[in-house]
C-alpha cells in the first residue's frame, strides 16, 4: 500500500516538475520571444501561406471568436458525413459499418468538443481511416482551439489598454507545431516501445489456455492514445479506454498516461503569470487548483482503500481494497488518482470502470466535472477558472465597498451579467438533462424515439439515477468518461448529449474571452491603497469558497439523490 501511495505522489510530483518549465516555455512561445522551437517557423511560415493567413494581422476578441466558430463549423460538417459513410471508405480491414446519423451526430460533436463521449465501441465502432483523419485529427484541432482561445485571455491583460489581441490562426498553429504534435511523437513511441499497436494490420487471432479462439484488434493505436491524453481529449482507441491492455499495457505506461493528461492543464496556469508578467498571481491560482483537487483526490482514495461495507459484513477480507472494476497491474490506488485528475481536467479517459466504484468515489467524480476548473482542460481550465475569479472580485468588492478591478480594469455591470449567465449555464445543462432524461425513463411507455427507455439502466435505482445525472455531468463539462451500466447508444441520448456537449463547450469560451476583452479595452487604473489586490491568500481563499458554493448550491439535491443515497444504503 505505501508502495502504491508514493507512486501516485511520485507522479504527481513529476508532473508539476515538467510542468514549470513547459509553462515558462509557452509563455514564450506565444509572446513571440525567442525559442528553441524556432527551426519550426518556416513549417509554419508554409501553413500560412497555404492557408492564406497573414498571422501579423491583429485580432479584436469577436474576431478571434468567429475565427474559432468558423473552423469548428468546417470540421464538424466534414466529420459529420466521413462517419457515415466510413464503410465504404479505405483502411477499414475489420470491415466496421458506416454509423448511424444520430450516432455521427453525437460522435463528430463530441470530438469537436475536445469530449470524446464515445457512444460506440473504439474496435467495432470507427475504421483506421476514421480514427486517424478524423478522430485523431479532432483530437489535435480541439486541444489546439482550446489553447490558443486561452492565448486571447492572455493577452487581453497582457497589455494595460489594447484591442489587438494577436492572430487566432497563430495561437492555433503553434499549439499544435510547439507543443502537441513534439510531446505526442515523444509519448506516442513511449508507448509503442511498451506494447501499444502500430501496425495498420486487422484482427488478429490466438488460441487461449482455455482451447478457445479469441481475435484481437489491432490498429495504430499508439500515436492516438497521445494525443487523447495530452489534448485532454480522453477517446479510446479501444472501447475499454486504458483499462484495455495494449492500450495501456504497464505500471509505467500507466504513469506516463497520468502525466500527460495533467501536464498541459498545469503548464497553462504556469504561462498565464509568466505571459502577463504576475507570477505571484498564477502561483496563487495553481495552489487552489491543488487544494481543490486534493479535497477530491483524499476522499476518493479513502473510499477505494476502505474496499466495501457490503462485502466486508459477508466477512470478506479486501486487504488491497475495493477492486471491482479494476486493473489488478495499476490497483485501486492508481486507479482512484487516475478517476480524480481525469474527472477534473476534462480528459474523461478510465483505467478502472468509474461506474463499479463505491458510492462516494462517484459523487467526487461528480463534482470534479460540475467544478470543472481545477486545472481543467487545455487553455479551457483558466478561462472556467477566471468565471469563478471574476464573480469573487464582484462579491469582494461589494464586501469592502469598493469598486471591482481585475488587474487594472473596472469589473461593471456588463462583465458580472456575463459571468453570471456563464455560471448558471452548468447547472442549467446538467439538471435539466438529467430531469428530462428521468421523465423519459419513468414515462418510457410514450417515447419510441428514445429507443425502449426501460433498458437503458440495469439499476433502476439511486445508481441509476446517478448514472443519468454523470451522463449529463459529463457531457456538460466535455469531459467523456461514462457510468457504462448506461445504454446510452440510442436516440435519446446521442441527441440530446450532442446539445449539451455543444453549449458546454462554446458558451464558456465564448463568455470568458468576451469578458476579458471587454476588460481589456477599458482603460487601465493604476493600483494604489485602494486597490483590491488579486494575487494574495485572502482574495485566494474568498475565490476558493465562491467556487465551493456555487457549487454546493447547485447541486448538492441532485447528488444527494444519486451517490450519497447510494452510499447510506450500504450500511442497511
Amino acid at each position: 500500500m505505501n508502495t502504491e501511495l508514493f507512486g501516485i505522489i511520485a507522479t504527481y510530483l513529476l508532473t508539476v516538475v515538467l510542468a514549470i518549465p513547459l509553462g515558462i516555455y509557452l509563455s514564450k512561445v506565444f509572446a513571440g520571444e525567442k525559442v528553441w522551437t524556432d527551426f519550426l517557423k518556416p513549417l509554419e511560415n508554409g501553413i500560412y501561406k497555404l492557408s492564406g493567413i497573414n498571422v501579423k494581422e491583429q485580432m479584436n476578441w469577436k474576431q478571434h471568436m468567429k475565427a474559432l466558430m468558423t473552423i469548428n463549423l468546417v470540421w464538424l460538417v466534414y466529420g459529420f458525413f466521413v462517419l457515415l459513410q466510413q464503410d465504404k471508405l479505405p483502411l477499414n480491414p475489420d470491415g466496421n459499418p458506416g454509423m448511424s446519423p444520430d450516432l455521427a451526430f453525437n460522435t463528430i460533436i463530441s470530438f469537436v468538443v475536445n469530449c470524446n463521449l464515445q457512444h460506440y465501441s473504439g474496435e467495432s465502432g470507427v475504421s483506421y481511416l476514421t480514427q486517424h483523419f478524423v478522430l485523431m485529427f479532432l483530437q489535435f484541432v480541439s486541444a489546439a482551439t482550446g489553447i490558443a482561445a486561452a492565448v486571447v485571455f492572455f493577452k487581453a491583460f497582457r497589455d494595460k489598454t489594447t484591442t489587438s489581441l494577436g492572430n487566432f490562426w497563430e495561437f492555433f498553429v503553434k499549439s499544435i507545431t510547439r507543443l502537441l504534435l513534439p510531446l505526442s511523437v515523444i509519448m506516442g513511441l513511449i508507448l509503442a516501445f511498451n506494447g501499444t499497436p502500430t501496425s495498420y494490420q486487422g484482427k488478429d487471432q490466438f488460441i487461449s489456455l482455455q482451447g478457445d479462439t479469441v481475435h484481437v484488434s489491432r490498429g495504430p493505436a499508439a500515436g492516438f492514445i497521445a494525443i487523447k491524453h495530452l489534448g485532454t481529449n480522453g477517446g479510446g482507441w479501444f472501447g475499454a479506454n486504458s483499462a484495455h491492455p495494449l492500450e495501456n499495457p504497464s505500471y509505467l505506461t500507466n504513469m506516463v498516461e497520468m502525466i500527460a493528461q495533467v501536464i498541459i492543464p498545469i503548464a497553462m496556469v504556469i504561462a498565464f503569470g509568466y505571459f502577463i508578467r504576475r507570477k505571484k498571481l498564477a502561483w496563487m491560482i495553481f495552489g487552489v487548483m491543488t487544494i481543490g483537487m486534493l479535497l477530491l483526490l483524499l476522499p476518493t482514495l479513502s473510499s477505494e482503500l476502505g474496499g466495501n461495507p457490503a462485502i466486508a459484513k459477508m466477512g470478506v477480507s479486501q486487504a488491497t481494497g475495493a477492486m471491482e472494476g479494476k486493473e489488478v497491474r495499476f490497483g485501486p490506488t492508481a486507479s482512484a488518482y487516475w478517476s480524480t485528475v481525469t474527472t477534473i481536467i476534462s480528459t474523461g479517459s478510465v483505467n478502472s470502470m468509474h461506474d463499479s466504484g463505491m458510492p462516494l468515489t462517484g459523487l467526487w467524480q461528480l463534482l470534479g466535472m460540475m467544478i470543472n476548473s481545477f486545472y481543467g482542460g487545455c487553455g479551457v481550465g483558466m478561462l472556467n477558472y477566471f468565471i469563478y475569479l471574476i464573480i469573487a472580485v464582484f462579491i469582494s468588492g461589494l464586501m469592502v465597498g469598493r469598486t471591482p478591478e481585475f488587474l487594472g480594469h473596472k469589473v461593471e455591470a456588463r462583465e458580472v451579467k456575463i459571468a453570471a449567465l456563464i455560471t448558471l449555464l452548468s447547472p442549467f445543462l446538467i439538471l435539466a438533462g438529467t430531469a428530462i432524461a428521468a421523465y423519459v425513463f419513468t414515462n418510457h411507455g410514450g417515447a419510441a424515439w428514445a429507443v425502449q427507455p426501460k433498458t437503458w439502466l440495469n439499476n433502476p435505482g439511486f445508481h441509476g439515477f446517478s448514472e443519468m445525472l454523470y451522463e449529463m455531468t459529463s457531457s456538460n463539462a466535455n469531459n467523456g468518461s461514462g457510468f457504462e451500466g448506461l445504454g446510452d447508444g440510442n436516440t435519446f441520448w446521442n441527441v440530446s448529449t450532442g446539445f449539451v456537449l455543444l453549449l458546454g463547450r462554446f458558451l464558456p469560451i465564448i463568455g470568458p474571452v468576451a469578458i476579458a476583452g471587454l476588460l481589456g479595452a477599458k482603460k487601465f487604473i493604476p493600483e494604489s491603497a485602494g486597490t483590491l489586490k488579486t494575487d494574495t491568500l485572502t482574495f485566494s481563499l474568498m475565490t476558493f469558497a465562491v467556487i465551493l458554493v456555487l457549487n454546493a448550491l447547485s447541486y448538492f439535491p441532485a447528488l444527494a439523490l444519486g451517490p450519497l443515497a447510494e452510499y447510506f444504503t450500504l450500511f442497511k
